[in-house]
């Protein structure tokens, strides 16, 4: 689990690193100017990582599911080179599946004013300023999703049927066993719940009837939101983590309240 906690980690810093700086240096100016090379290279990495972090909650699902519905197995299924192929396949599909996508936008003809009605170079503004036809980019979008989006998302609602069938299994007197098993899974569903709905909301829910706003304010919160809170929310739904904390607060002899 911590594995993972740790890629999430990498995955949310790699957004935030492409996104932010630039973002910032655009609200402090009043507006900026980006390259075309570097607004596809944006871009990119903005995608891949958000790909990545689909596989991603699908795996930590998939380890909630073996360790709940099958403790006594979780040692030897969910191994530590396991867990790494596992992860090191989505990294390496997450960057290149993408590549089709990428290339296609980057071959478009942009013949307006090129001003980015945006934080960053996202899909949807893009589209927006080309002259070339978007039909193929837009169906490329809904056809990617399946294995980048949907698939994972699928995974994760059969893992937790799962889970709560196992869950509802324990006896009604060992009330603290099925509290336990739930809170195990709580911050992962958190997560998987803000980043799914705001991802579904920009890329699969038809804009038409959303405000170039509203559009801003859910992409802030794929890409800079969701990045800052998940390590809120898997902190304070830890014990593990509030206790190192607690210790490392401790050994400096600061006191920390319970």
């Amino acid at each position: 689990m911590y594995f993972f906690i740790s890629q999430l980690s990498i995955s949310d810093i790699v957004v935030i690193t492409d996104i932010v700086p630039n973002m910032l240096y655009i609200l402090l100016n009043n507006g900026g100017t980006i390259t075309f090379i570097d607004c596809i290279t944006q871009f990119y990495f903005l995608c891949a990582s958000e790909v990545f972090e689909c596989f991603l909650l699908a795996l930590m699902s998939y380890d909630r599911y073996v360790a709940i519905c099958n403790p006594l197995r979780y040692a030897t299924i969910m191994t530590s080179r396991h867990c790494v192929m596992l992860v090191v396949i989505s990294w390496v599909f997450g960057f290149s599946i993408i590549l089709i996508h990428i290339i296609k936008t980057a071959k478009l003809h942009f013949c307006g004013p090129n001003i980015i009605d945006h934080f960053f170079c996202d899909i949807v503004p893009l589209l927006d300023l080309s002259c070339s036809e978007t039909f193929i980019i837009n169906l490329e979008i809904y056809v990617m999703g399946i294995p980048t989006v949907f698939i994972p998302a699928m995974i994760i609602i059969v893992a937790y049927a799962y889970i709560v069938f196992a869950v509802l299994r324990i006896p009604s007197s060992s009330g603290h066993g099925r509290q336990k098993a739930f809170s195990t899974c709580s911050s992962h569903l958190i997560v998987v719940s803000i980043f799914y709905w705001t991802i579904f909301s920009v890329y699969f829910v038809p804009t038409k009837g959303l405000t170039v706003s509203i559009s801003k304010v859910l992409s802030l919160l794929y890409t800079v939101f969701t990045p800052f809170i998940n390590p809120i929310i898997y902190s304070l739904r830890n014990k593990d983590i509030k206790k190192a904390v607690k210790e490392t607060f401790r050994k400096s002899g600061m006191n920390v309240p319970n």
